[in-house]
């Protein structure tokens, strides 16, 4: 004969069981998000040194700035960028990805402006011409992220016409020579590889033959795919800036990140790391980026972060 009172008596076991650990489970990913939200603002200044230029050559800083994502109130981060000129760099490269808002422009052109008083270059993000949309964070372990049909376009001419008027040469499809603290700087950037923008300027004429000492080529790019990253290291350059990967932003402790939004390796999803191809090799920035999506603004274990990136004279 079946107990009934016995079966009931486990029935409420095994729903308290579940219910404890349903608790635990919703416990977990509160404190998860709050620290989420709490590391998302613990700005950090990655320091990283490259000895490529001439023999001979002084020290050369670059402050490598992406995926800021400004929304308007950001108080903290605005007032973190504005602390960044006390670096005094002798080159800001911003790689996209500036704005989360629509009425972010005037407020990150303010964040940014002291740091206009150095040179600078930058190129575009999806997220310089299009505002984010909310997802399902577990689409991104499908694949990079895709447009949306809908997506509410941003003010970007503004912004590119204020860091233009701050000083700063847009490197979107282009190349351009900078000669900084006596040394020439051959730039060449693209569109966001990410919205398949990109579109090979090549490098500014002339040769770098019994000059080549005097030359340093550049490339600056948003978003990291291999194809790009293939093409200017067959192309010759001496180094690659990029952004857009967070470095993960929802990292493992112990083991890094778990996605990259994009082709490459998840572990070059933030760091300085060499690049091969076809027997050619380029030492390659991925920055782990300021900012997040609004609709998604928390970090974990992968800190916000600027990059000053020391260029050192070749042994």
């Amino acid at each position: 004969m079946i107990d009934t009172t016995q079966l009931a008596s486990r029935a409420r076991g095994i729903a308290r069981g579940f219910a404890v650990t349903a608790a635990a489970g919703t416990a977990v990913g509160l404190a998860a998000t709050g620290y989420g939200l709490w590391e998302k603002n613990q700005f950090v200044l990655r320091n990283e040194t490259l000895p490529i230029l001439p023999e001979g050559q002084d020290p050369f800083r670059i402050l490598h700035l992406s995926d800021i994502h400004f929304v308007p109130g950001q108080r903290a981060k605005w007032e973190w960028l504005r602390s960044l000129a006390e670096l005094k760099p002798d080159l800001v490269v911003n790689t996209g990805d500036n704005l989360s808002h629509p009425k972010a422009v005037d407020p990150l052109l303010t964040a940014l402006e002291p740091l206009m008083e150095f040179p600078g270059v930058f190129v575009p993000g999806s997220n310089d011409y299009y505002a984010p949309k909310l997802r399902n964070p577990a689409s991104y372990l499908r694949g990079p992220s895709t447009l949306k049909r809908d997506a509410e376009e941003l003010d970007w001419p503004r912004l590119r016409s204020g860091f233009g008027m701050g000083g700063w040469v847009d490197l979107t499809n282009r190349h351009q020579s900078v000669v900084l603290r006596g040394m020439r700087f051959d730039f060449s950037g693209v569109d966001d590889p990410h919205l398949k923008r990109e579109r090979y300027a090549g490098w500014p004429r002339g040769t770098r033959g019994q000059d080549s000492n005097a030359h340093l080529r550049v490339a600056v790019i948003h978003a990291p795919y291999q194809r790009v990253l293939d093409h200017f290291t067959e192309d010759g350059a001496d180094l690659l800036l990029a952004g857009h990967t967070h470095g993960g932003q929802l990292c493992i402790p112990g083991y890094g990140a778990v996605i990259a939004n994009c082709d490459i390796p998840t572990w070059r999803a933030k760091g300085l790391h060499d690049w091969h191809s076809n027997g050619h090799t380029t030492p390659v920035n991925v920055s782990g980026g300021i900012g997040t999506s609004r609709f998604a603004p928390v970090r974990i274990a992968c800190k916000p972060e600027a990059v000053l990136l020391t260029l050192t004279a070749r042994a």
